[in-house]
């Protein structure tokens, strides 16, 4: 690969000298945690055999396999579909991950994960250094950890590496941040024992560096790594301060570790490390200070890092040495190999939706806002296979499900032709990724990335056009097939009629600037629509109060992301009526009934309608008897959200 290829990431690609290996770039692929893809006794399946040939293709230097709990008992076992290491039994099927690996060319890592505070998901219990009450109440109760148990934990982890040097890997990676056992032992929020293994920083780390003394022994000629906060994020529970993580991440350096990982945050921190709403390269400032500390010891980097392009930045002015990338090649599988080739434009970026967390958190196995494909990589009828039939397809909707569809489809070698009444693609999302409080280019970019696409592949979008049963009796027979995605629309008409004109109007036509809002607004409807265009705004300055029906607001936002509308609702000093139906909505405003039966009068100049929602269906009764196949997809369907668009359109144009 010359440097001509590589572009604007020449430093990215260049190879890298690690200990005895020789590197083909400076990109190592993070374990991502886990994907609950497997088996409950800790087997691999052929799903993830399936997803690890994906990896194993995305192009890095450095590929982690995900954390296998060490221990038999299940006391590291975080998640209910976690891979095991702590028996021979398992090795057969790490040997084909570590295969498949190698076969890529890349640098195979086996990380060991024992969760400790956030583990024991089969026993009812956890067990840290000492009994301190979780703060997140779906986390099992602690137990302290007897001496006896930690040198048998600090031996199991070793019994863990030796197993994967044998099943093929190159090295193993332990792990110390997001609260996980050695993070807990780190921690002086976790960690109150009066033993030597509590107390000072000196002695909080000791369970750590005997874990990467033994590890090191089983293993001498295979380099270790261990992922280590550069901040914790706890300072409301009394956790380290930023100064006490160096530290420690001195006291491994000292160890003779092969490469630092530098992470932020635990599960339970209450402030955001890795959503949207952190700037990318917020965190690099860590990654700067590690290399700084230890010049001579390998630092990976990549929290809130998305851009192949900064990175690049960050190893040229020595911040770090290899850019460690996650969520953002869940997204995109291809992201290294289009920096490669210079075709940075046709990625789909990491939106930071965090679907991911949310269904790993509900023990679920992962899934991608962005990749609909990922964890079904197994599955035939996901993959894009030449059309066997030849097709002349219609879609009617520019939005997402809409333009995945028309992808999709087109690659498969279908004809294609989008029709869309407004002036652009992207549907809705425009004016509510406009509208978005968080890192406004995340969402943005769902929609250059449809532009982008539909202009590579040659797809015919025609904007400024109306479907309608005049236009549709004279171009019929020119479609084999009609994709209605027209989105969906606030069900007015289920309001209660508005005393004036004017005063009542839907949350799309103010998100996309058709109208104007007023300085004093009611929202009505507290889910991610409604609070996305609250929060916007009251941050331009109106005055703004939501009126929600249900029992509490964000009822239809990802579980990792409610929490920070809640923050945002609180920041702002948004009032929020909830349990509380609109019974009267006039020129001066609105009336509501709560669940008690109490009325109240809420001033407003404009109401602004965010629920209820319903599909815009029209079409479909009018397609029904005119056309060969006929599919709907998105919220034309379901109003549900950007997830399910995305998805519905993918799955629609494979089965075309």
């Amino acid at each position: 690969m010359s440097n001509h290829d590589t572009g604007k990431c020449s430093r990215l690609f260049e190879p890298a000298q690690w200990g005895r290996f020789r590197v083909k770039n400076r990109i190592k692929y993070g374990a991502c945690c886990v994907s609950n893809y497997n088996t409950r006794d800790g087997f691999i399946t052929e799903r993830e055999i399936e997803r690890t040939r994906v990896i194993a293709a995305t192009g890095c230097g450095i590929i982690t396999n995900q954390g296998a709990y060490p221990d038999p008992l299940g006391e590291g076992k975080a998640y209910f579909r976690q891979i095991a290491l702590f028996d021979d039994k398992f090795l057969p099927q790490f040997e084909r991950v570590a295969r498949f690996i190698h076969d890529g060319g890349a640098i195979a890592i086996q990380q060991i994960l024992h969760a400790g505070r956030y583990g024991g998901i089969d026993l009812g219990y956890c067990v840290q250094p000492s009994v301190v009450p979780q703060t997140l109440p779906h986390f099992r109760p602690p137990r302290e950890i007897t001496k006896e148990q930690i040198r048998e934990t600090v031996r199991q982890h070793a019994e863990a590496a030796r197993r994967a040097i044998k099943a093929g890997f190159d090295g193993t990676e332990i792990t110390s941040f997001m609260g996980y056992l050695l993070a807990s032992f780190n921690s002086k929020f976790t960690n109150r024992r009066t033993d030597e293994y509590g107390g000072s920083i000196e002695n909080r780390g000791r369970f750590m560096r005997e874990m990467i003394d033994a590890v090191k022994q089983v293993s001498p000629d295979h380099p270790l790594v261990v992922r280590l906060n550069g901040a914790e994020l706890m300072d409301r529970w009394g956790g380290n301060d930023e100064d006490e993580c160096f530290e420690l991440m001195e006291q491994a350096g000292r160890c003779g570790v092969d490469m630092i990982s530098v992470t932020v945050g635990w599960q339970e921190a209450p402030e955001s490390s890795i959503g949207r709403d952190v700037p990318p390269g917020y965190w690099n400032r860590l990654a700067a200070r590690a290399k700084k500390l230890l010049p001579k010891v390998p630092i990976a980097f990549g929290v809130r890092l998305p851009d192949p392009i900064m990175a690049d930045r960050c190893i040229t002015d020595g911040q770090f040495d290899f850019w460690e990338v996650c969520r953002p090649l869940l997204a995109d599988p291809e992201l290294v190999h289009k920096a490669a080739e210079g075709r940075l434009d046709e990625v789909r970026r990491c939106v930071g939706s965090l679907n991911c967390l949310s269904r790993l958190f509900r023990d679920l196995p992962y899934t991608c806002t962005m990749n609909p494909v990922l964890g079904h990589e197994v599955e035939p009828e996901y993959q894009l296979k030449p059309a066997a039939v030849h097709k002349k397809v219609m879609i009617v909707g520019a939005g997402p499900a809409g333009m995945e569809c028309a992808i999709t489809a087109k690659r498969r070698g279908h004809d294609v032709v989008v029709f869309e009444r407004s002036d652009r693609i992207g549907g809705s999302l425009v004016g509510y990724a406009a509208h978005d409080l968080a890192h406004k280019d995340d969402l943005a970019s769902v929609v250059s990335h449809y532009e982008v696409m539909a202009r590579k592949l040659g797809i015919e979008v025609r904007l400024k056009t109306v479907v309608d049963p005049k236009l549709m009796r004279s171009i019929l027979h020119q479609f084999d097939a009609a994709i209605v995605a027209t989105g969906a629309r606030v069900d007015l008409q289920a309001l209660p009629l508005p005393e004036a004109d004017g005063v009542l109007v839907a949350a799309q036509d103010v998100a996309l600037g058709r109208i104007a809002p007023a300085r004093r607004v009611a929202v009505l409807g507290g889910g991610k629509v409604g609070l996305t265009l609250a929060e916007s705004l009251k941050s331009s300055g109106c005055e703004v109060v939501v009126i929600e029906r249900g029992k509490r607001i964000a009822g239809d936002v990802m579980p990792s992301w409610k929490w920070r509308h809640t923050a945002w609702i609180e920041e702002l000093a948004i009032p929020v009526y909830t349990d509380s139906r609109v019974v009267r909505i006039g020129k001066d405003g609105v009336t509501v009934v709560n669940g008690k039966g109490e009325q109240k009068q809420i001033a407003a100049e404009m109401v602004i309608a965010a629920s209820p929602s319903r599909g815009n269906q029209e079409l479909v009764g009018e397609l029904e008897w005119s056309i060969d196949e006929l599919y709907v997809g998105g919220d034309c369907a379901v109003p549900r959200g950007l997830t399910h668009a995305i998805h519905d359109g993918y799955r629609l144009g494979c089965r075309l």
